[in-house]
């Protein structure tokens, strides 16, 4: 487990400014250290949780993006805090909602990869994982899940209905979610028709019979009905204590239409980039960013219509760095930003992302954080927003103090760790101004970069620095837990030459 710097003995006060109503819970610890359990405050805010599919660090205006536009995340980044050193869970999709969903980090948490489709229910969390939403049930939060889930199909124990949501509307597993025109979406355990017909890529075996395709038929746009759904929502549950994770899926390619059509960005119009002299995958790839973005501010004015916003935490980020599946042009927006590496690397351009988030009259406006924080932290935060208790056995600090302006009571992770099984499997680890990359996992030669001095991770200096390597490679041996489930790759041994 990521161990933590101790909490100071007298304990810790969280103040939450909710308008005329100020919320005080305070922890104390006994005298053996162990934690008491808080008093609950007369008011818990309500919390959104936003999660973009593959949206880079580079990809929003606020973070340095100069062709796309991004004007309501940047006006949320302005109205609350955005975060510099954020990471996600994992380097790919599965896994790293996984992270989110139950405090743990890739050395520790259930699903550690996308599982494929001949082996579905290793993707599906178990009855004895704990999800955040399950945590929250303990203080009577609605939860409803908007989107794309990927943790169990219908007949698993890691469907959301069984893992604390208490209604879902969405995509159950990744190659379902490619396709922005399904002919059904999930609500909760049934299957909710559209008006798309959809031409399928043929394959021998699919995921929960899904082996993707694009449509030949485009009425509905899955991201259009999830912002509905969400807006409806809120509408619906306002006068409640409520939790939406609204896991939306662009920009995410359709891998499929991709190889149908050429074309994966997905998307009902070009909107601002209509007129643009790009490729039609260009367009699409801008166009739905910026309508992620608009329907984000959609909810936000919501809120404010609703007079609720000074009572909800909002939270944006994404499940991992920028793909390029849609075979758009990564030099024209520069996704990473100074960055090295997208998906699937576990250099900071495949883990690193944005992260804004907003409560007005809470969370201080106009702020930036260099706090190091990632996925798994958010079990932690939204345990002690709710008044709650966090389940034993997680690798997640609580970022409150830093929402509230307080630095200098936010405690810090000793390290941050990962893992990937694919492409002949790598891990890392980030420890202070150190980030450490083994390739391959558990064997291979260490890569070490200083991020204070070399952010984009140019120049590997562990040749320099053998007890720095030598400390990473403490910190991987202790925080990767073997799992029958996750295997490390063989490496591939070279056919012996016939001359």
């Amino acid at each position: 487990m990521t161990r933590l710097h101790p909490l100071p003995s007298i304990g810790h006060r969280l103040i939450v400014a909710l308008g005329l109503i100020s919320i005080l819970v305070l922890s104390t610890f006994a005298d053996d250290g162990t934690a008491a359990a808080a008093d609950p405050p007369p008011q818990r805010p309500n919390m959104i949780f936003i999660l973009a599919d593959d949206l880079g660090y580079g990809d929003l205006g606020c973070y340095g993006q100069t062709v796309i536009q991004t004007p309501r995340l940047d006006r949320m980044a302005a109205e609350g805090m955005r975060f510099t050193q954020f990471y996600a869970g994992s380097t790919v999709c599965a896994p790293s909602r996984s992270v989110l969903m139950t405090g743990q980090h890739m050395g520790h948490t259930h699903v550690r990869g996308n599982a494929g489709a001949a082996a579905m229910e290793r993707q599906s969390l178990r009855e004895e994982d704990v999800t955040v939403a399950e945590v929250l049930k303990k203080a009577n939060y609605t939860n409803a899940l908007i989107g794309k889930w990927g943790l169990g199909e219908i007949d698993m124990p890691g469907h959301p209905l069984k893992q604390g949501f208490d209604s879902f509307y969405g995509y159950l597993n990744q190659a379902h979610a490619h396709n922005y025109y399904p002919e059904f979406l999930y609500r909760g355990f049934e299957k909710e028709l559209l008006r798309n017909e959809v031409q399928r890529v043929e394959k021998p075996a699919g995921y929960q019979g899904f082996i993707g395709g694009a449509a030949t038929k485009r009425i509905d746009y899955s991201h259009d009905l999830f912002a509905s759904e969400a807006l409806e929502f809120l509408r619906t549950h306002q006068d409640e204590t409520f939790f939406l994770y609204l896991a939306l899926t662009i920009p995410h390619a359709n891998n499929e239409g991709s190889r149908l059509t050429g074309d994966g960005a997905e998307v009902p119009d070009y909107g601002p980039y209509a007129d643009k002299d790009w490729p039609n995958t260009d367009k699409g790839q801008a166009a739905m960013i910026t309508r992620m973005d608009s329907d984000i501010g959609r909810i936000l004015d919501l809120l404010a219509e609703l007079g609720i916003e000074e009572n909800t935490l909002v939270f944006f980020t994404s499940d991992n760095g920028p793909h390029n599946e849609a075979r758009h042009d990564l030099e024209r927006f520069d996704p990473s930003g100074p960055l090295r590496g997208i998906k699937r690397a576990l250099y900071e351009g495949g883990i690193r992302v944005p992260a804004i988030c907003r409560m007005p009259g809470t969370v201080p406006a106009g702020t930036v954080t260099d706090h190091v924080a990632y996925f798994g932290d958010w079990m932690a935060t939204a345990a002690e927003l709710a008044g709650v208790e966090p389940p034993a056995g997680i690798d997640s600090i609580s970022f409150v103090p830093t929402l509230l302006g307080n630095p200098d009571e936010q405690q810090q992770h000793e390290y941050l760790y990962w893992e990937f099984y694919e492409q002949g499997s790598r891990q890392a680890v980030r420890f202070g101004a150190w980030k450490a990359i083994r390739q391959p996992m558990l064997s291979g030669p260490v890569e070490l970069y200083n991020l204070e001095s070399d952010l984009g991770e140019t120049n590997n200096v562990a040749a320099d620095h053998p007890e720095v390597v030598a400390q990473a490679v403490r910190y991987m041996e202790e925080a990767h837990a073997p799992h029958p489930n996750w295997q490390v790759p063989e490496p591939k041994r070279k056919k012996p030459s016939t001359r």
